[in-house]
């Protein structure tokens, strides 16, 4: 399928990003790194501003935080399909504990993706994917995205048509924008 272009922004490092601690659809807010991250993003949008037509942000807060700084005054819309991946029980836990505790349902090689849908009670794979891909069939015009690293990384790899091992090995940086057009992606990055 054929997708109207699209930027997407990771929200800022938020307090748990920094403590290793997993978020999931729990709350976090921005760190003064987090909130220098937003501003990255908000001069790397200066350009596409203009152009965008469409501006789309996770209900969660640290999305919210920073689509305030990287769009500014620009009015946008809430969609909750936008929010991280649940991550079950394991929300609130440190990475480390997790691993620790679960050796069973882990390894300390797994992706933070893997980690999240293999926690008890989480969202699973099917469901997470469902929810992007119902998103992505209503994108009608080029569009500005604030959301989650996990769910950015799902969502890249389902526009650019990759498999698990490929959306595994996706980058899931901060303070830079993704842009997907056509069936390829570039990122911009500050100078």
């Amino acid at each position: 399928m054929t997708y109207p272009k699209i930027w997407f922004l990771r929200h800022g490092q938020t307090v748990w990003n920094a403590e290793r601690r997993i978020q999931g659809q729990f709350e976090s807010d921005l760190t003064d790194t987090g909130i220098g991250h937003a501003r990255t993003q908000a001069r790397l949008l200066q350009p596409i501003l203009p152009v965008a037509e469409a501006f789309h942000v996770s209900p969660l807060r640290r999305a919210q935080q920073t689509a305030r700084i990287a769009l500014g005054d620009l009015p946008y819309t809430v969609d909750p399909r936008l929010a991280e991946a649940h991550a079950g029980d394991w929300q609130g836990l440190l990475r480390d504990d997790v691993l620790r505790q679960w050796p069973e349902r882990t390894r300390p090689d797994m992706s933070a993706l893997e980690l999240f849908l293999s926690a008890p009670g989480g969202e699973r794979l099917d469901a997470f994917r469902g929810r992007i891909t119902a998103f992505l069939s209503e994108l009608s015009a080029p569009s500005v995205i604030v959301a989650h690293g996990l769910w950015g990384q799902a969502m890249r790899a389902h526009v650019l048509g990759l498999g698990w091992d490929d959306m595994l090995s996706l980058s899931n940086d901060q303070a830079c924008v993704y842009v997907l057009e056509d069936g390829q992606e570039t990122v911009l990055r500050a100078a």
